[in-house]
């Protein structure tokens, strides 16, 4: 097993034997009182442990006091980590007194900042200063999100977006938040994301692919959230966390693998804040690269009777990737024999590359639908298309029987980033009560990209990647049908070298209509979105979309095709419902055709030119939607109530 380092002085050993539940109250950061759960057969002792008496550290100013808590029969049930200096005086404060609560009220009674242990006041300007008023000080659960990619740190899509903004929601509402994800250094200036994050010293052990593998802890402490990244040579490569300019890394599978066995200790053996999480915890398990999570919780740990109190919650943010690879692999992943079963794939016949091929294969996301809790999509409409044969990738009907545990919850935005009024991206501010700055906006763009300045003119958007999911084909077979109109068209996005070539191509051929920025660009995004009259989103499938969130925020009308969270999102304008005030906040075109595509894009320029109070209209309800990241940890706090409602699911 793994040993444990803390602060240089004080050793810590995992010890098997002890299997008790207590409730303590740690002190944390801000001095903001923590409750902890410890249930796991799992306890952290010091090397001088010595009989029933826990040892002195040789180096007591640089590393912690150790306090036993102990049942009524003198087994020791956990312990407390304090600062220095601090033990002496909780025991004269509580009169010698040894029990937990006691020792806590004399530490809010002395208020003693000298060894940064607030009392009850300085607890709530605490509170105050991180934005958590004082009635959710309590914490709820013990949330461990897995992902591989949390913004600002790392971002290709809006699983980075979800990862990097939900976690602080949660924690803003009084939750303890741990989000786990490798440290990828690529040699780029990216690399400096990672600046502030300190090595915690913890090395641990993974079996896995034949071998054990090393890999450490890297920790920062933002917002609220414990930010911890798994460090392995394998992270640190060129490119994004999935591939560089070639494709898809090889050895993705392993470097996932890590990931989860990595995330599965770090509730344990790590002391963040003074306390680890514990064997309660919640894990928020993102897409397949963290699929692994809710296997190991019931193969490795439970069998053990480790993490018999934990729950697992699968969050699909696209279903089209589901970690497969040969079933030769399975032995790789650094699970027991007898759960093949749980990963096992076998493609249907047409899928097979040639007659030889027997189609067996291992499925991680799969096995994540197996075996976790409860299972959320980022949008209510997704929920229902992954059921579908249509939506469902060959999962349909793994999904479909386990639809009484499926959830489908909206994505949020930060709407701290996406205001304009208060945008630094964008050249004008403006806001629902004083639009007059976006006409402003549109013709600074327009001057930008070298496009004529036309106010008048209705200038249509896209941001997005290149590529058949998002539709780009469909753009690509309508474009010189739209360039017939009085239109601008401005796409930003990479990808397909086919489609930025046909981008080029466009902007050539209309050069006062079209522009094509290849790559992306966050501040140049900002600036389309807030200077656009029309965001054009034709996907064929999308979870969730974040864009059209973006765009109704600024004003700007989204046309989308209805599927997904954009169906659930974007209501589709009637101009002649409440009495003619009318209602909507878009178009929702269907089906996923040019004609379909092109008349709803008409029907959008037409009332942008000839109806202005209807746009003006369209434009205000878009701005009233609330997809805050408030509103959507609220929802999740319902299924997180649901899901230790029932035992696990997996015992």
């Amino acid at each position: 097993m793994a040993s444990l380092q803390i602060s240089g002085s004080v050793r810590f050993e995992p010890v098997l034997g002890f299997n008790r539940t207590r409730c303590f109250r740690p002190i944390g950061r801000l001095g903001l009182p923590r409750r902890f759960s410890i249930g796991r057969p799992l306890f952290l002792r010091r090397s001088s442990f010595s009989g029933d008496k826990i040892g002195e550290s040789e180096n007591e100013e640089k590393g912690f006091m150790v306090d036993a808590e102990r049942d009524g029969s003198g087994s020791v049930l956990g312990f407390q980590l304090v600062p220095p200096g601090v033990q002496e005086i909780l025991s004269t404060s509580s009169g010698g007194v040894t029990h937990q609560e006691e020792k806590s009220k004399a530490i809010d009674e002395a208020e003693m900042a000298e060894f940064g242990v607030p009392g009850s006041r300085a607890v709530e300007e605490g509170l105050a200063e991180v934005g958590i008023p004082s009635g959710k000080a309590e914490v709820i659960n013990n949330i461990v999100f897995v992902t591989s990619e949390a913004a600002p740190y790392s971002k290709t899509g809006g699983l980075g977006d979800v990862c990097g903004s939900l976690p602080i929601a949660l924690a803003g509402r009084g939750h303890r938040v741990m989000v786990v994800s490798p440290r990828y250094l690529n040699g780029t200036s990216a690399d400096a994301n990672y600046a502030r994050a300190k090595d915690l010293g913890v090395r641990i052990t993974v079996q896995c692919f034949g071998g054990s593998q090393e890999v450490s802890f890297y920790h920062e402490y933002r917002d609220g959230v414990d930010w911890v990244f798994i460090d392995h040579q394998s992270y640190h490569r060129p490119g994004n966390p999935y591939g560089d300019s070639k494709g898809a890394f090889g050895d993705n599978q392993f470097r996932f693998t890590l990931l989860c066995h990595a995330a599965c200790e770090a509730p344990l053996v790590l002391p963040l804040g003074g306390f680890t999480y514990g064997e309660k915890s919640l894990f928020l398990v993102n897409d397949w690269h963290a699929g692994l999570v809710p296997i190991l919780l019931a193969a490795k740990y439970r069998p053990y009777g480790v993490y018999k109190d934990a729950r697992s919650i699968l969050i699909i943010h696209n279903l089209a990737h589901q970690g497969v690879e040969p079933a030769a692999t399975y032995s790789n992943l650094g699970l027991p024999s007898e759960w093949y079963g749980a990963v096992g794939w076998v493609f249907p016949t047409w899928a097979r590359t040639h007659a030889l091929d027997t189609g067996e294969a291992v499925n991680v996301l799969k096995g994540a639908i197996v075996t976790s809790d409860r299972i959320i999509t980022v949008s209510q409409g997704y929920a229902w298309e992954i059921t579908t044969v249509e939506g469902g990738y060959g999962l349909q009907d793994l999904l479909s029987s386990r639809k009484s545990v499926i959830n489908g919850i909206t994505n949020g935005i930060n709407v701290d980033e996406w205001n304009p009024s208060t945008d630094e991206h964008i050249p004008f501010h403006y806001s629902i009560d004083d639009l007059s700055e976006k006409l402003k906006c549109k013709m600074a763009l327009q001057k930008e990209l070298g496009l004529p300045i036309r106010p008048e003119c209705p200038m249509i958007g896209f941001i997005g990647r290149l590529d058949y999911q998002k539709g780009i084909d469909l753009i690509q077979t309508a474009g010189h049908d739209l360039m017939v109109d009085d239109i601008q068209f401005v796409m930003l996005g990479s990808g397909n070298p086919k489609y930025e070539s046909w981008m080029r191509s466009m902007e050539e051929t209309y050069k006062d209509k079209f522009r094509g920025w290849v790559g992306f660009n966050v501040p140049v995004s900002h600036r389309i979105t807030a200077g656009c009259d029309i965001l054009l989103m034709p996907s064929r499938f999308e979870p969730c979309g974040l864009n059209q969130l973006y765009a109704m925020r600024y004003g700007t009308i989204p046309v989308v095709h209805g599927t997904g969270g954009l169906r659930d999102t974007v209501e589709n304008f009637n101009p002649y419902a409440d009495g003619g005030a009318g209602a909507g906040t878009g178009w929702v075109f269907s089906p996923l055709s040019k004609d379909s595509m092109v008349s709803a894009l008409r029907l959008a320029a037409a009332t942008y030119r000839e109806y202005k109070q209807s746009w003006e209209g369209l434009m205000r309800r878009g701005m009233c939607q609330n997809y805050s990241w408030e509103n959507a940890a609220v929802q999740y706090e319902q299924v997180f109530q649901w899901v230790f409602t029932d035992p696990p699911y997996i015992k």
